[in-house]
């Protein structure tokens, strides 16, 4: 039920027809009409909720807990980013915590049960039958216990012969608690399992007691929820030579079709290498521990980004370095870096990339956190068949890493589809931060002294006119970072200049849609590239915004 629903008087909640209709009739006000009157709740009245209602949101974040041991804004995060896949997961298991629900038990077996202690009218269990996915719905009447078979058909649907379809056993159960509709009698009263009081483990990831077909028919849910590693093994301490990882691979492997998603808690970089205790935080990495693989991911003005294993107490760590050039020794290169530096040592967030540390030997090197795809415009650009769905969900990533910055006053300034980078798949960090600037509590934006050396297709005019920063011109560029995402790496305003993009922006024109990029996405894109920027939406309204779109097109 949604968060704010129950607050609305009209909303009675999980009432049945005849419910509703008995309250419509003390309104004399039928269903002929237009509605004009909604016919509230009487006072202190509240909406009821339904019996799996209440058992969901508790059983989402204990499954998350238990399976990824996360906690506060971490476990938060995981639930934003994969609800939809939680949901239809705790949906298609949820009745394995029902104390209505025997599991393997015998037809001998149940009507003891039943028949013990009060033998009320209408008191049930449900029990699995057989390893095919079907289980039998055993109903107290007049003294005998009535067997209904429920089978699971070919797309995963539930019924008793020639009954309604359901796609989970509590839908069903709670559709016979209001009406017999073919059975003797509703569903009146639980008969509770023996066990029902001892705690029954929570969704074991392997679930030994459902089949294969019953797997099949939950779409995978439970083997899409264990980590598959990426790509590339691990090298140990002697090896550290690479010949064949020597730059991004934003290719996907030829099997990855066939390859179970990994979800972003699964990762090693979800968490801060700092979140054990044991993992001493310092702003330094000592060089000793730190070993460079042969190659380079990256180049720029500053140097270039290798790949390479820092050795912690515990565990070693996959990092990309990036090593300042030694050739010019050019004291502003270095000041660049290190204020990069400084700014990424402040954030911690699941979606952007984190600073490790700072290695000072024959070269100054920023430690941090690998993304082994690389950036997502070359991702896309060599991988057209991402769905449009995947591709929401990664740019819905970086829209939950901007709203960070904004709740902790940083400006990043350089946000486009070449700063996002790819753990997975399905993985995005928001990367670069040599532009960003933290900004005062009193004030919301950040002035430049003059103009830069500046990505001017993704600046909001203000940037351009004023040299004013903000998370709202932020949101223009992440409206830009969307068209790049939906038109798979293309360039922006292609074939056009600096001054010919503010020319059309002052016009009032703007890019159009990418090719099939859904309507909805490219309403937020014309949202994002509002002129004014008090007028521009925030990232919190475009994260819900996108959420809410990803939830809709991931039922």
């Amino acid at each position: 039920m949604a968060d704010n629903v129950h607050t609305l008087p009209f909303f009675y909640g999980n009432i049945t027809r005849e419910d509703a209709e008995g309250y419509l009739k003390q309104e004399m006000d039928g269903l002929v009409c237009l509605l004009k009157k909604p016919c509230n709740r009487p006072k202190n009245m509240q909406p009821k909720v339904g019996p799996f209602e209440d058992l969901k949101e508790k059983l989402i974040r204990e499954y998350v807990k238990q399976t990824w041991n996360l906690q506060g804004t971490a476990l938060e995060q995981a639930i934003i980013s994969q609800r939809p896949k939680l949901e239809k997961l705790i949906a298609t298991t949820a009745h394995e915590r029902m104390p209505w629900f025997h599991g393997s038990i015998t037809r001998e077996d149940s009507e003891p049960r039943l028949q013990s202690a009060f033998r009320t009218n209408g008191k049930f269990l449900i029990r699995r039958r057989d390893s095919k996915g079907s289980y039998a719905l055993c109903l107290l009447h007049e003294g005998q216990v009535m067997h209904y078979r429920i089978d699971r058909d070919k797309k995963g649907k539930l019924s008793i012969p020639d009954g309604k379809k359901f796609d989970t056993l509590w839908q069903l159960v709670e559709h016979y608690s209001y009406k017999p509709d073919g059975l003797l009698r509703v569903l009146t009263e639980a008969c509770p399992r023996p066990d029902a009081d001892v705690g029954r483990p929570l969704l074991p990831r392997d679930h030994p007691g459902l089949s294969t077909t019953l797997q099949n028919a939950a779409d995978g849910i439970l083997s899409r929820l264990k980590f598959v590693p990426i790509p590339g093994r691990k090298k140990s301490q002697g090896s550290r030579n690479s010949t064949d990882l020597n730059a991004y691979d934003t290719r996907l492997p030829h099997n990855q079709g066939d390859t179970k998603k990994a979800m972003p808690m699964d990762t090693e970089v979800y968490e801060s290498p700092y979140a054990d205790p044991d993992e001493l935080r310092s702003s330094t990495v000592d060089r000793n521990c730190l070993f460079l693989e042969d190659g380079e991911l990256g180049s720029g003005n500053f140097g270039t980004v290798m790949k390479g294993i820092y050795k912690m107490r515990k565990t070693e760590k996959p990092v990309a370095v990036k090593v300042l050039k030694n050739d010019d020794h050019n004291p502003s290169v270095r000041e660049e870096m290190l204020r990069e530096a400084n700014v990424m040592q402040q954030l911690d967030n699941p979606y952007i990339v984190r600073m490790i540390g700072i290695c000072e030997a024959e070269n100054l090197m920023l430690v941090m956190e690998l993304a082994e795809l690389g950036p997502l415009n070359k991702f896309l650009q060599k991988n057209k068949q991402t769905s449009m769905k995947n591709i929401t969900e990664l740019v819905h990533q970086v829209s939950i890493g901007m709203k960070y910055l904004e709740e902790h006053n940083f400006v990043h300034r350089d946000l486009a589809a070449r700063n996002v980078l790819l753990v997975t798949q399905h993985y995005a960090k928001i990367s670069d931060f040599g532009l960003s600037k933290a900004v005062a509590e009193d004030q919301n934006y950040y002035k430049a002294k003059g103009h830069g050396k500046w990505p001017v297709k993704w600046y909001a005019p203000e940037c351009i006119n004023y040299f004013k920063f903000s998370s709202k011109s932020d949101v223009w560029s992440f409206g830009v970072l969307m068209w790049e995402a939906y038109s798979y790496g293309q360039k922006p305003y292609k074939g056009m200049k600096g001054n010919d993009v503010m020319q059309m922006i002052e016009s009032g024109m703007r890019m159009e849609a990418p090719l099939n990029c859904p309507p909805e996405i490219f309403a937020l894109m014309t949202t994002c590239w509002t002129y004014k920027a008090e007028e521009r939406a925030g990232f919190t309204v475009v994260e819900q915004r996108l959420r809410d779109y990803y939830y809709d097109i991931a039922q």
